[in-house]
């Protein structure tokens, strides 16, 4: 494997993070997701929504994983949405093709979006190898746990706290 390096998202980049969003939600969801949601779950449909996150003022900052200029993943924090507010920081988002699992992309990813600051996270609670991940980042479950709408479909979630 080549190199890789990690970057600020653009506006531009909005159709190739569209594509690489349902590339990695087909990996990781494929399980937990129905059909009809990935005949929503479009690059397009990503796409659009990239688009109007990446325009304006965004609530989160991304940052995206490039090996050999091919984008491979990415990570997004930002102030936390949820009301009871565990942390202020909130680590949005961090996707990573299943092929650069265990390459230290995704460990990289993770240390630029958020460092060692203490945050809050939510994840699949049907993800293990996430929830791994997280724990030896300092992640612990806090005990609260959401039934969180996901295109067509709704996910079990747990959220994380360091």
């Amino acid at each position: 494997m080549g190199a890789y390096e990690i970057r600020r998202a653009r506006l531009e980049d909005a159709d190739a993070l569209g594509a690489l969003h349902i590339a990695c939600w087909r990996e990781a969801y494929l399980q937990l997701l129905s059909a009809a949601s990935f005949k929503v779950a479009t690059p397009e449909w990503r796409a659009t929504r990239w688009r109007r996150n990446l325009s304006g003022t965004p609530t989160s900052t991304t940052w995206i994983a490039e090996r050999d200029g091919e984008m491979i993943g990415f990570s997004g924090a930002g102030a936390t949405v949820d009301d009871d507010k565990p942390r202020e920081l909130e680590l949005h988002a961090i996707y990573l093709l299943a092929r650069e699992h265990g390459s230290g992309v995704g460990q990289a990813l993770l240390d630029t979006a958020i460092g060692d600051q203490p945050a809050c996270l939510w994840v699949a609670e049907e993800n293990p190898r996430a929830q791994a991940f997280y724990r030896r980042n300092g992640f612990e479950p806090n005990g609260v746990r959401k039934l969180a709408p996901f295109v067509l479909d709704e996910i079990a979630e747990l959220r994380m706290v360091r």
